[in-house]
């Protein structure tokens, strides 16, 4: 199933478009517009958003939430939830895509916007100190995953388009993150994560766990 969105995300139109704009008015004045062109360049690159096909082949399994590399696998403490958990985290840099989409299967049950700090999103004290939002998502079967955007050094901005009640599939989009970020999963403990740390994941295509 490919994702059925724009190539280049609709968060990114008016930084796309107002960078051109400035790019080419600099250049028919016969200014020196070459930082601009660079700056477009980037916002074209920062915001595009392929089709993807969602891996998978079932209720159980668990996709990456955001393309990126793996920087933890550890069991700890899932802070929404008050249960311990087997937490999967993704961090993406400014060249990754940054929609985020859904894990799994699932139903939103509760919805947290937690206002914050800043930090480098690759720093463990980010999950609890930085600007965040979580979603308590329910599968069919009534396994609860987390999974929470998070705001970096860069970025701050979360965009979160769900609220309880909302049902989504594997690898639907429901979320944006401007300019580098992390997307942190509580798992429950007996599930079989597939990656490993510093392995390079794409949101969707990459099976990343598999629950019980």
């Amino acid at each position: 199933m490919n994702y059925p969105h724009p190539i280049l995300a609709r968060e990114g139109w008016p930084f796309i478009a107002g960078s051109l704009i400035l790019a080419l008015a600099a250049s028919y004045a016969g200014l020196w517009s070459l930082p601009l062109w660079i700056i477009f360049v980037f916002c074209v690159q920062f915001f595009r958003d392929p089709g993807r096909v969602i891996a998978g082949n079932g209720a159980k399994s668990v996709v990456a939430p955001a393309d990126g590399r793996v920087i933890v696998v550890e069991e700890t403490e899932d802070p929404y939830l008050k249960r311990r958990a087997l937490k999967v985290s993704v961090f993406m840099n400014v060249f990754n895509v940054h929609s985020n989409r859904a894990p799994v299967d699932s139903t939103v049950v509760q919805k947290w916007y937690n206002p914050g700090s800043f930090l480098n999103a690759a720093w463990a004290k980010a999950s609890t100190e930085n600007e965040r939002c979580a979603l308590h998502l329910k599968t069919q079967d009534g396994r609860d995953v987390t999974c929470v955007q998070i705001a970096g050094l860069v970025a701050r901005r979360i965009l979160n388009y769900v609220d309880s009640g909302k049902t989504l599939a594997r690898g639907e989009r429901y979320g944006f993150i401007r300019f580098g970020s992390r997307v942190d999963l509580y798992l429950p403990l007996d599930t079989r994560v597939k990656v490993t740390i510093g392995e390079k994941v794409y949101a969707s295509t990459t099976l990343l766990a598999e629950l019980s």
